[in-house]
């Protein structure tokens, strides 16, 4: 019987449950065998604030990836994310031990653990270490130490932190279905492994993941992280001012927001030999939102015009105005520390104008980002909104967090748990209708 490497990956957020299933192939890359999305409930601004709702949700969103993979999923890694995201960047100083003063391995987690002894609040707990560069001596600058010779090896890391308490109830939903969590992943920082390039990195650049509760920011300099923050304010607040500008339900509102968003491209320049006229007339028509397309109810037609600029973009520019604001308390939008600019990524990156109102408030190069390099059910999520969850999934393999399954046909793995427990109840009731 042979075996397989599995990867699960569970992106929880305040709209949305992304949950991924794959496997590792021979050349030690990623293949998708499933996958699933479904609506949150129990959560806002990614924090969790009805544990058996949570559970529903993150039960529901296992149980249909399981059965497109056709296994059962033993351990996965977790997103995290909320307003309680904080960083530190710290320092830590030790002597080389080696008598002839070469450093190697048990030195940099000696000096990666000093700069991880740092205060903290009893409620809080350290997400992720991450070694910004080193020092050997009076050298800076230092990207791997190991093998060069010195006296005194000193490090600068930059340190994630959370709320126990968030990560705490987050492991107990996922725990109480059987599944173990192999570790929690900053959201931010598991998409930028599939949306920023090397490049961007080296060069400076901020990412930018846009939730529906939430925004995600993480900013690299010159190849190491240094800044991260999580942002109140995400695309479900796009949606509420759609929904009272209009006055319409909630998921009217977000209908219509995802039509504007298919819909926005539209060609809206002169054809060659067009009159003025009858451009005029063309723009006009386009302009023109009919309800019952969109699948809505609403006694009058709509204007595009009016709903991307007038309603959606002073929000966006307000999305985009609080990033920069945070950006610049870091110090990192003077001397040319990010000239890669922004990459926006999640699912409220998608919203119509996004991109262009990010332009016009940074004044830097914005481009849209979603996964690219995955093998598999490519095409169902080669989408912004599943930048996280792929970003876990090679989160994971870069730290070998791989489940060893039997590659063996499990019914309980592709049927329901309550389905395979009614239908052998039946067989039970038919047994004994039949035998004497």
């Amino acid at each position: 019987m042979s075996k397989e490497q599995i990867i699960a990956a569970i992106d929880l957020g305040s709209d949305k449950c992304t949950t991924l299933i794959s496997r590792v192939t021979e050349a030690k890359r990623l293949q998708v065998l499933g996958f699933s999305v479904v609506s949150s409930r129990g959560m806002k601004r990614s924090m969790i604030i009805d544990l058996e709702q949570v559970l529903n949700t993150v039960s529901q969103g296992l149980d249909a990836a399981e059965r497109m993979a056709g296994l059962s999923v033993k351990s996965a890694i977790v997103s995290i994310s909320g307003v309680h995201i904080k960083y530190k960047n710290s320092k830590g100083v030790v002597a080389v031990a080696s008598s002839d003063q070469e450093i190697v391995r048990s030195d940099v987690d000696r000096v990666i653990e000093a700069a991880r002894a740092v205060s903290m609040p009893a409620d809080r707990e350290i997400i992720h270490v991450i070694p910004k560069d080193f020092k050997v001596d009076s050298q800076d600058g230092v990207k791997d130490p190991i093998g060069m010779t010195g006296v005194r090896l000193e490090a600068e890391a930059h340190i994630i932190t959370g709320l126990s308490t968030a990560m705490r109830n987050l492991e107990k939903c996922i725990g109480d279905m059987g599944v173990k969590v192999d570790a929690f992943v900053f959201s931010a920082l598991a998409a930028s492994r599939v949306a920023l390039t090397e490049t961007e990195k080296e060069l400076g650049a901020v990412l930018v993941d846009i939730g529906a509760g939430t925004t995600s920011v993480l900013a690299y300099v010159e190849g190491t992280l240094e800044f991260s923050a999580v942002l109140p304010i995400g695309a479900k607040h796009i949606t509420q001012d759609i929904a009272l500008g209009c006055r319409i339900p909630m998921d009217d509102a977000e209908k219509l927001k995802l039509y504007l968003t298919d819909n926005a491209d539209d060609d809206l320049r002169p054809h060659p030999g067009e009159s003025k006229v009858d451009f005029t007339k063309r723009k006009k028509k386009l302009d023109v939102i009919d309800p019952e397309k969109v699948g809505i109810t609403h006694n009058d037609f709509l204007s595009k015009k009016t709903l991307i600029g007038g309603i959606m973009e002073p929000r966006v520019r307000e999305i985009f105005k609080l990033v920069m604001q945070e950006l610049d308390k870091a110090d990192l939008l003077s001397g040319n520390k990010i000239p890669a600019g922004l990459v926006l990524t999640g699912g409220g990156a998608m919203t119509a104008s996004v991109t262009e109102v990010a332009k016009k408030v940074s004044n830097l190069p914005v481009r849209l980002a979603h996964p690219e390099e995955i093998e598999g059910l490519t095409e169902d999520i080669k989408k912004p909104n599943f930048t996280v969850a792929v970003g876990l999934l090679e989160y994971a393999l870069s730290q070998g967090n791989v489940t060893i399954v039997s590659e063996e046909f499990n019914w309980q793995s592709i049927l329901p748990k309550d389905l395979l427990k009614n239908l052998i109840e039946k067989i039970k009731k038919a047994s004994k209708s039949i035998l004497p």
